[in-house]
């Protein structure tokens, strides 16, 4: 969901008048524990304001259910084992889940828990949950499956690296934009061990032409890192089959975010919580003539009609999980 692997610009959208020679970067390498809490802290302050901003992922969102709905997934979903939304944001790809597999138990997993409390109040807006207090709001779920009744949504608090989840719980695991902020093999190690055997991963991620117009003008200026490090996907097929997951289809493509400037498009790459990448950031904000800089090399990229892209170059997978995989625990 939340998706989303924007820059961290570091840029305050108003030029200032300090020497951008004078900005210094941070240490090379975030240790993990603390990167996850810069990515849970980013996304719990987007989360008010996430959906207007999230274009782009509710694309690709449609992206991936009209992927799945190519594929057959009812051997998959015979078991009535519950389903997870992994990395699930504010909610908005319980409509596609809905459509793959109605009346399926719902699992909704985020780190943050603000865009947990987003995705509740989406569930019990559609008019699925019936009142509030029949919404489950967990810390990790009971050993053998959460989900019971289809009427209700269990929100868990988690890591896509460290599921709370027991082994083969779940019949299909759905990530939209959220596993690239993960290590391949333990992010895919992770959907190996809960997924029951001929369960399927839908996967939505970004490829390393994301955001390639930002990376090459923000080289012009510094030598920090103004975007997380984007794996191919045959490094996450690699990852998949080293978990022993099968790739059933892959499919790539090319996604535009649009504003009608630089500052609008960085703006909303903010907005959205992706502010978060390892080490090497600037620290402080750009010089007027850094700025000016910028903002004169990214004009060559505006489109006829007027606007500026970020493009994001979307990868989709579907993966399974055969039936004589040995037991997870």
């Amino acid at each position: 969901m939340r998706e989303h692997a924007p820059p961290d610009t570091r840029l305050d959208p108003r030029p200032e008048t300090a020497s951008a020679a004078t900005a210094t970067l941070e240490r090379p390498e975030l240790e993990p524990r603390t990167r996850r809490a810069h990515i849970r802290r980013a996304f719990d302050r987007a989360a008010p304001h996430y959906d207007e901003a999230a274009h782009v992922q509710r694309e690709i969102c449609a992206r991936l259910g009209a992927f799945a709905a190519a594929l057959d997934l009812q051997a998959a979903l015979l078991t009535g084992t519950p389903v997870l939304d992994a990395g699930c944001g504010t909610g908005f790809g319980f409509a596609e889940l809905d459509r793959l597999c109605p009346g399926a138990p719902r699992i909704a997993l985020d780190l943050a828990p603000a865009m947990l409390a987003q995705a509740r109040r989406r569930h019990w807006a559609s008019g699925d949950a019936g009142a509030p207090a029949r919404t489950a709001a967990l810390d990790a779920t009971p050993a053998g499956g959460a989900c019971t009744d289809s009427a209700t949504l269990h929100a868990v608090c988690g890591d896509l690296e460290h599921l709370p989840l027991a082994g083969e719980s779940l019949a299909l695991i759905w990530s939209s934009l959220a596993i690239q902020w993960c290590d391949p093999g333990r992010a895919l190690a992770e959907c190996a061990r809960v997924l029951a055997p001929g369960g399927i991963a839908l996967i939505a991620t970004l490829g390393p032409r994301t955001l390639w117009e930002l990376r090459e003008a923000f080289a012009l200026i510094d030598g920090a890192r103004h975007t997380i490090d984007f794996h191919p996907a045959a490094r996450w097929i690699e990852a998949a089959r080293a978990s022993a997951l099968v790739p059933l289809a892959d499919e790539a493509a090319e996604v535009h975010a649009c504003a009608p400037d630089l500052r609008h498009l960085l703006q909303d790459i903010k907005r959205i919580g992706a502010a978060t990448v390892d080490g090497g950031r600037r620290r402080g904000a750009l010089g007027r003539a850094a700025w000016s800089r910028l903002l004169a090399d990214y004009e060559r990229h505006r489109r006829p009609d007027g606007r500026l892209p970020a493009t994001y170059d979307l990868i989709l997978l579907a993966l399974r999980k055969p039936h004589n995989h040995g037991p997870s625990r």
